[in-house]
């Protein structure tokens, strides 16, 4: 498994971006929380990928595509629509045809190349850097370095949301010049009414739900895609959302569809996409974690 963005990001010097997007505070996320070492890495290696895909505010699919070939990018991630997994996600492409061109029954990856993952243990601080990461992006957009996209956190379970939340509670509490708003996904359409500017006054609206509730049809809690696509324009960020059911990678087109004209960030601690590990922008696996010391530490003692 080759981690082609984490080696590209690597070779750039993190003082070598531009000066606007630099100054943050990589440190500290509230008044009892610092970041730690590793974190910091990955949050850098997040603004690397993003600066190379939005340089100039605009997006760079194609170039970006050849920056992965230009390091050795050798295998074929296309979307074949002849082959089992292509057939079933055919469909969902196809309305979306001119941003998703099929060329001998496929659609080259280069299309779908503004992602990242970060391969993160269980318990290595993935919702720290979450947060801190829409911190950024909304800074970045108020700088005008970033287009302007609307921000969507998703996550397969309850109490993972729940868990968000508090971490957006604790930030706002402690980051005074930056408040970080949450809405509902179903609120969507009244909040757009209500709010015309959301990165407006150093405040930035995300928009959540449960990953699996994300759907092509519209029911109770289900939500039907479509009715929420906005030309594509979301940063979305997914914790552990390739974790929901059987219709997983049916879904996973659907989160593509809807950032295909904005960004993808996926945190696991485990990926099966071979995509994933390919757009990998920082590893730092159960391995890595206990190889630096992070994991846990077990004393034994000599009492009964």
């Amino acid at each position: 498994m080759k981690l082609y963005l984490q080696n590209i990001a690597n070779d750039i010097s993190f003082e070598d971006l531009p000066a606007k997007w630099q100054g943050f505070d990589f440190g500290r996320f509230s008044k009892e929380k610092t970041l730690f070492d590793f974190q910091k890495q990955g949050l850098q290696n997040a603004l690397k990928g993003l600066w190379l895909y939005f340089k100039d505010e605009k997006e760079n699919k194609l170039d970006l595509f050849q920056l992965y070939q230009a390091n050795g990018l050798s295998e074929n991630f296309d979307y074949d629509l002849k082959k089992k997994e292509g057939k079933k996600t055919a469909k969902y492409l196809l309305e979306y045809d001119k941003d998703y061109p099929v060329v001998n029954s496929k659609i080259s990856f280069a299309y779908f190349i503004n992602r990242m993952s970060f391969w993160m243990a269980t318990g290595s601080g993935k919702t720290l850097i979450i947060v801190k990461l829409i911190e950024f992006l909304g800074k970045l957009i108020a700088k005008k370095e970033l287009p302007e996209r609307d921000i969507l956190f998703l996550a397969h379970r309850d109490d993972l949301l729940e868990q968000f939340k508090n971490h957006v509670e604790e930030f706002n509490s402690f980051n005074f010049d930056t408040k970080i708003n949450l809405k509902n996904l179903r609120d969507y359409e009244s909040v757009k009414r209500e709010n015309a500017l959301p990165f407006a006054k150093n405040e930035i609206t995300v928009f959540y739900y449960r990953s699996d509730l994300i759907s092509d049809e519209q029911k109770e809690k289900i939500v039907n895609f479509r009715n929420y696509d906005n030309s594509g324009k979301w940063y979305i960020l997914l914790d552990e959302a390739h974790k929901g059911d059987k219709e997983d990678s049916k879904r996973q087109i659907l989160y593509s569809i809807l950032s295909r004209n904005g960004f993808l960030f996926n945190f696991s601690a485990t990926f099966t996409d071979l995509r994933d590990f390919a757009t990998c922008a920082f590893n730092f696996n159960l391995s890595q974690f206990v190889d630096d010391g992070y994991g846990k530490h077990v004393y034994v003692s000599n009492h009964e």
